[in-house]
């Protein structure tokens, strides 16, 4: 019960100060909002609608998914289409009627819808739309000529002239800078929500340094430590009620963020996981600081740079895939790193906790050291 009031006095410390609103939620959203619309959907995703699931319908869809960095996507009309193009989750929508392979079976032409959002990958998406449009358009008047000059049927005759291209020797792949995987994307805002997550959550543990250090010279320890509460009771509430308090922040931003930027975020057991040892994380972080640091004016800054170069090595704010190779490497010094990949196992290639557990074991490891050292130095600041 004890610990328990000690939480109650934390959350109620730093949501009486208006100002922790603004810091827990509406800047990090602010800042979803303008990473997301500056450089969400980084990997190029295009929507599809068929209205007839038609062999040469298909055979165009596959051969654009196949083009390199580009992804196709299913959608079952017009309207899901639009919304998922509106809200960046593709970046362009692709609509074939009803009558495709009836039309170019009959060697008619036919008209397919295009539309795409008012970003840089628009062009590119629909380089490679033309690309693949014009590749069936070559394999069809192959057919046609096998068709008329050997009597085979029409369709039989586009198998061999497809058997004849699978077999060609040249093949392509993308990666991205240092040969790492291209990424795969979510939605405009999907990176963007699980980067600013970690970068606030780190940050506000970290500012609960500041709130130690006034605990401690208002000599509201001193006082705590002269009822009969042990100096492991204290220690114990200061890190959970920080916990919580982190934890709090946390769930907002995934909440808002689906609510206001339709953010999906995955496996719901893997990012609770990523969350709740993360959090562990940057609270050792904040009472560690807290307990070396003698004043307020100290600690601020520390925490400030520390929260901040943490976040910049490990892709809070560019994203991991455009480091190069060694960078990379340098970057899995901090838990930032760790957690940024597990995110992007989890929302970008739809992973689950089971993908995801390595990293979790590390960011626990950080989290067990980063508090083992934080109590015993705050047990010594305490109790001397």
């Amino acid at each position: 019960m004890k610990v328990l009031a000690i939480v109650k006095t934390e959350l109620t410390r730093t949501f009486r100060w208006r100002a922790n609103i603004f810091f827990l939620l509406i800047m990090p959203m602010g800042l979803i909002l303008l990473l997301g619309v500056a450089f969400g959907n980084s990997a190029t995703r295009i929507g599809v609608v068929e209205k007839e699931k038609g062999q040469l319908a298909s055979q165009l869809v596959a051969t654009l998914g196949n083009q390199p960095g580009l992804d196709t996507k299913s959608y079952d009309n017009l309207g899901s289409l639009e919304r998922a193009v509106e809200r960046g989750y593709v970046s362009a929508g692709l609509v074939l009627g009803s009558n495709y392979d009836q039309r170019l079976q009959a060697g008619k032409a036919v008209t397919i819808r295009y539309f795409a959002r008012p970003d840089s990958t628009a062009p590119q998406i629909r380089v490679a739309l033309e690309s693949s449009v014009a590749a069936q358009g070559s394999a069809l008047v192959a057919a046609r000529i096998v068709h008329s000059e050997q009597g085979r049927s029409f369709k039989s005759a586009l198998r061999r002239v497809n058997a004849v291209k699978a077999t060609a020797p040249v093949g392509v792949s993308l990666l991205a800078a240092g040969g790492g995987k291209y990424p795969t994307g979510g939605g405009q805002f999907q990176q963007s929500a699980s980067t600013q997550l970690l970068l606030f959550a780190f940050l506000s543990a970290l500012n609960g340094a500041v709130w130690l250090i006034e605990t401690r010279r208002l000599g509201v320890a001193r006082r705590m430590l002269s009822t009969p509460s042990s100096s492991r009771e204290i220690m114990l509430g200061i890190v959970l009620g920080r916990w919580v308090i982190t934890l709090l922040q946390a769930a907002m931003i995934v909440f808002f963020s689906w609510l206001i930027f339709s953010v999906h975020w995955g496996d719901p057991f893997g990012t609770g996981a990523i969350i709740l040892v993360f959090s562990l994380v940057a609270v050792g972080a904040g009472v560690l600081i807290g307990s070396l640091c003698s004043s307020a004016q100290q600690a601020g800054p520390i925490a400030m740079i520390v929260g901040l170069v943490f976040a910049a090595i490990g892709g809070s704010m560019e994203p991991l895939q455009y480091f190069p190779a060694t960078m990379r490497k340098i970057a899995h010094i901090t838990p930032h790193a760790w957690a940024n990949d597990a995110f992007g196992t989890l929302l970008s290639n739809g992973g689950n906790l089971a993908n995801v557990w390595l990293d979790v074991v590390v960011l626990g490891a950080y989290a067990a050291v980063l508090l083992t050292l934080a109590t015993w130095r705050l047990r010594r600041v305490l109790t001397t």
